[in-house]
């Protein structure tokens, strides 16, 4: 009796995952896609949307004012249900988090995507899951929302796995959660691409021979891109905290420093706007990055998303980690395509307090040959500090 109600079990959350997977997928699209277009029209217009980015804010603001509610604790609310601390993940927060991002995009914010599509998957797979599952069951109808939303939107179903299983608390895997996670974040990518949504993805083709000489380097490597990661973290939430503190009127606080922003993203002439793909891009294809713009896309994503503005920071950390990697490579006589894809993992690695997902993104991003390269860098860059992190929400195990 027992095994039967075990199988029973592992069925229905086998077909609950396939339903995640395959609607996070479709969702994930659409939000990809328009979000690509509307990055365009900025790009073809920068000079012109740009100097509207403090009135959009005020929309921004008065949006999740009016009808936010919970909804607008955004990722925190996804981390406290997760835990099993709420109770509740409004459905609003799905079409308020989308259409915020979109503005922000639009009207040049240095903004991300992730946080939009671990958000839409972690309230689908509540919403339906908790008309067949009990309460008890919130963090695995979480993790396997967050599973789906971000392979759905980055295409690489094995790191968005394992980043759900163990973000919600540093050191703890939810491994009650990994085979429908797993299954619905395979649908989710295989649905996304179907649907023609681009993944990136760059084979390193000058990858240098292992040497006791580069396991050490690789370890400077991974101290140096671990700093990077937490910097942008302690950033975040100290800008945060300042703001909240010097600005408490959110309407003050968008308009005066949207302000800011605008000017600064226009003395950039729009380069650290949007994700950051455009560096990202020049990281992988020779063309040129600056020493200076990977601090340049940290501060204005700090910036950016402290405000009020909408979106994530996975994206902009993989921008940052990818063109810090091209600045460091020559100091250490090492490809700058190879520092480049360390820098982009690791960076994420840092910054989010995560350990396997990283290591796995850069795998299957850049080939899982390179393998024993992203363990090494990312372990260091994780073990360097994991107090702090981009998601405030997030505990840590003792």
């Amino acid at each position: 009796m027992t095994r039967l109600i075990k199988a029973k079990e592992f069925i229905l959350w086998s077909l609950f995952a396939l339903v995640i997977g395959f609607l996070a997928g479709i969702l994930a699209t659409c939000f990809g896609q328009i979000l690509l277009w509307v990055g365009e029209i900025r790009s073809n217009y920068i000079f012109v949307l740009l100097p509207f980015l403090p009135l959009i804010g005020l929309v921004i603001v008065w949006l999740y004012q009016r009808y936010g509610g919970r909804a607008s604790q955004g990722m925190s609310l996804v981390f406290k249900v997760g835990q099993g601390e709420k109770e509740e993940i409004p459905r609003r927060l799905i079409p308020l988090v989308i259409v915020t991002t979109w503005f922000t995009h639009l009207f040049g914010g240095s903004a991300g995507r992730e946080g939009v599509a671990v958000q839409l998957g972690a309230t689908l797979s509540y919403q339906l899951g908790k008309r067949f599952f009990s309460l008890q069951e919130q963090r695995r109808l979480i993790v396997i929302g967050m599973a789906a939303g971000f392979a759905g939107l980055f295409q690489t179903p094995l790191a968005a796995t394992l980043f759900a299983m163990e973000v919600l608390v540093v050191g703890s895997l939810a491994l009650s959660a990994m085979w429908p996670a797993l299954i619905a974040a395979f649908v989710a990518s295989q649905t996304a691409h179907f649907l023609g949504l681009e993944k990136f993805s760059h084979a390193l083709m000058d990858a240098p021979v292992w040497t006791s000489d580069l396991f050490g380097t690789l370890l400077i490597l991974g101290f140096l891109f671990g700093l990077c990661g937490n910097a942008f973290a302690w950033c975040l939430s100290q800008t945060k905290a300042l703001l909240n503190q010097y600005f408490p009127n959110p309407y003050r606080r968008v308009l005066i420093l949207g302000t800011v922003l605008s000017v600064l993203l226009l003395v950039g002439q729009g380069r650290y706007a949007g994700l950051g793909t455009n560096l990202i891009a020049a990281s992988f294809s020779g063309q040129a990055i600056a020493s200076y713009d990977w601090i340049f896309k940290l501060l204005l994503t700090v910036l950016t998303l402290a405000v009020g503005y909408q979106g994530g920071e996975v994206t902009p950390l993989f921008a940052i980690g990818s063109s810090l990697g091209v600045v460091l490579a020559p100091f250490f006589g090492l490809p700058l395509e190879f520092v480049a894809a360390l820098g982009y993992a690791s960076v994420f690695a840092a910054a989010t307090s995560t350990f396997l997902g990283p290591i796995l993104i850069g795998c299957e991003v850049f080939g899982f040959e390179h393998f024993p390269a992203f363990f090494l860098v990312c372990s260091l860059a994780f073990l360097l500090n994991r107090a702090n992190s981009i998601y405030s929400g997030q505990k840590i195990r003792e």
